[in-house]
């Protein structure tokens, strides 16, 4: 799993943390599942950036996944606020869920 931060001491306990939002059709969290890119943090501002992915573009649970990542973060970073851009560049595959994620779905 690669993801990108400016800061990875703090993108380590966001990333923990985001272990909590799971995706409900597929009973996975989204950092197993790879939707995370990108955590870059602005202490100036205050503010959290959050790239992620959906496994779809049309994912009907998207809104609510989100907005998961968003809540989550905020109640984590109690002083910050969160924005999330939702890209499908590159496009989520198979091949980013991470080892426990695929042992989870019973996949090699």
């Amino acid at each position: 799993m690669n993801i990108i931060s400016n800061n990875h001491m703090k993108a380590t306990i966001a990333l923990a943390a985001l272990e909590a939002v799971i995706d409900p059709e597929i009973g996975l969290n989204v950092v197993d599942l790879g939707l995370i890119y990108q955590i870059d943090f602005s202490e100036e501002d205050k503010e959290i950036f959050v790239s992620m992915t959906l496994t779809t573009q049309f994912c009907p649970m998207g809104e609510s996944i989100t907005d998961g990542v968003k809540q989550c973060l905020e109640t984590t970073f109690g002083d910050m606020q969160v924005k999330v851009n939702l890209v499908f560049d590159p496009p989520w595959n198979y091949e980013r869920i991470s080892d426990s994620g695929k042992a989870f779905l019973n996949r090699p």
